[in-house]
């Protein structure tokens, strides 16, 4: 059985794809300071696998640590999460951002070194593209200037690890840029856990619905799209989860031992932020108290992603609408409000 290092495995996206490694026959090992996750996300992992999964609680930056990772564990692949990812923090604090997203990154890639371990599956997104000026939004569009330091860390991230496989490092990595992942694991037992104020449109939503806000605004209604709404991508977090099961497959079945691919991951369609907003009340059932504000600065227009790629390299599309990812996030809203 494979070992398959997850490090922020305990977050929202890492706790979904320790289930699906686990479901597919890799042993995950979790790494996790718990920063920006709860604990009890390990009771919701144990209740769905039936599993205690091996963890270290610590930082990407304990170099101690990670040493003591690579020594204690045959180590197959890293699944890379962790990172800080709300924008507007960044702003507000950018040294924290570059030392733990940039730092940690090389710190990883050192250590991975070190321990002659080559597959690497980063997390980074598809803020690298900033408002493209062509839909739908290709590997090869071009990188705009980040709008954020949280955007820029991931420009950068994916710089070095371009650069460390030029210098012919013995690495083989993916860099998979998704789009808007929402949802919840079908069984309600994990989720997104928003620390404070949701920055993201369908926690909000959530919240909204259990009566936690007031109200939620939506930001502008008169951009060019169908009902003047912006347009995302929204991608259920399972057939995310999916994504990088397929990418650690993938990186398996590559013979050179120096090698690294960008891929998109999403749904290959947009959907307006009304429309988001009526899959959540036909799903649920419930009436959503919103009203339309003005626009909000650094938001994009419309973005969503082309997913020839992911299909041709992973064998990997999505399997889940965005009402399955409303369903199941309300569910998990509901399971959070009766805790």
């Amino acid at each position: 059985m494979k070992n398959i290092l997850v490090t922020g495995g305990a977050g929202y996206i890492g706790s979904h794809v320790v289930v699906r490694l686990h479901e597919e026959g890799f042993n995950p090992i979790i790494l996790d300071n718990f920063s920006n996750s709860e604990k009890s996300v390990m009771d919701g992992l144990k209740n769905i696998t039936g599993k205690s999964f091996k963890l270290y609680e610590g930082d990407c930056l304990d170099r101690k640590l990670m040493k003591q990772v690579f020594q204690d564990q045959e180590i197959e692949g890293i699944i890379h999460f962790a990172a800080k990812k709300a924008v507007g923090e960044s702003v507000e604090k950018p040294l924290m951002y570059y030392e733990n997203n940039i730092s940690a990154l090389v710190l990883l890639l050192q250590e991975m070194t070190e321990a002659k371990v080559q597959n690497l599956v980063f997390s980074s997104s598809c803020t690298v593209y900033g408002q493209p000026e062509k839909l739908p939004v290709t590997e090869e569009t071009p990188k705009q200037q980040a709008t954020s330091p949280y955007g820029n860390t991931k420009a950068v991230g994916e710089e070095i690890l371009e650069d460390t496989v030029k210098s012919g490092a013995a690495l083989k990595i993916i860099s998979l840029r998704y789009f808007n992942p929402i949802g919840a694991h079908p069984s309600a037992e994990i989720g997104e856990l928003p620390l404070g104020v949701p920055n993201n449109l369908v926690p909000f939503i959530m919240q909204t619905a259990a009566g936690i806000r007031k109200e939620l605004t939506v930001f502008g209604d008169d951009y060019n799209t169908p009902d003047g709404t912006c347009i995302r991508d929204y991608i259920h977090v399972m057939d995310l989860a999916d994504a990088h099961v397929q990418s650690i497959r993938h990186l398996n079945s590559i013979e050179e031992s120096n090698h690294i691919d960008f891929i998109n991951i999403g749904t290959g369609k947009g959907n307006t932020v009304l429309e988001a907003i009526n899959a959540f009340e036909k799903e649920t059932g419930q009436k959503l108290n919103y009203k339309v504000g003005p626009r909000r600065p650094g938001d994009v227009e419309k973005v969503y992603a082309q997913v020839d790629k992911s299909k041709k390299l992973l064998n990997w599309e999505c399997k889940y609408t965005l009402s399955d990812a409303m369903r199941d996030s309300w569910k998990w809203q509901q399971a959070l409000s009766n805790a």
